[in-house]
């Protein structure tokens, strides 16, 4: 079935507005039930894969603001590069920049690929200042030679 570019992008909209509001019914509503959620390396399925996913989330941060930068949309897959503005549960914020790939299928997302510097963002994460000196040594190696 033929979908509709500005109804995808609408629906996109619509999944970005109910993370933003954490309702989590709503996100779920958006998304197949045989989804698949693929992010740090690992898979999560259906229903059930969006409820782990949103409680991973959810654990470590209080609030985010979703700002598009670039959007692609070809066929049923919808690209975009954006902002997240993140308010951690400690009170601490940070501002970083992601992507992600979202397949659609009759206006569901079927599969949803998210990519971010998750070294960058544990650096900024409330986790204690210990394993925020071992991250910064490990980004320094890798980077070595590049600054």
């Amino acid at each position: 079935m033929e979908q509709n570019v500005q109804k995808i992008k609408k629906v996109a909209m619509e999944l970005d507005n109910a993370l933003e509001k954490k309702n989590f019914n709503e996100i779920k509503s958006l998304f197949s039930d045989d989804c698949e959620i693929e992010f740090l390396g690992i898979k999560l399925n259906g229903k059930d894969g969006v409820e782990k996913w949103l409680k991973f989330i959810f654990e470590y941060v209080e609030s985010f603001k979703l700002e598009p930068i670039v959007i692609i949309v070809d066929g049923p897959i919808f690209v975009e590069e954006f902002y997240v503005d993140i308010n951690f549960r400690d009170g601490s914020n940070y501002h970083t920049k992601w992507s992600e790939v979202l397949i659609y299928e009759n206006y569901k997302v079927k599969s949803l690929r998210l990519y971010f510097d998750r070294l960058e963002i544990i650096q900024h994460a409330p986790i204690g200042y210990f394993n925020k000196k071992i991250l910064g040594f490990i980004d320094k190696k890798t980077l070595k030679g590049l600054k």
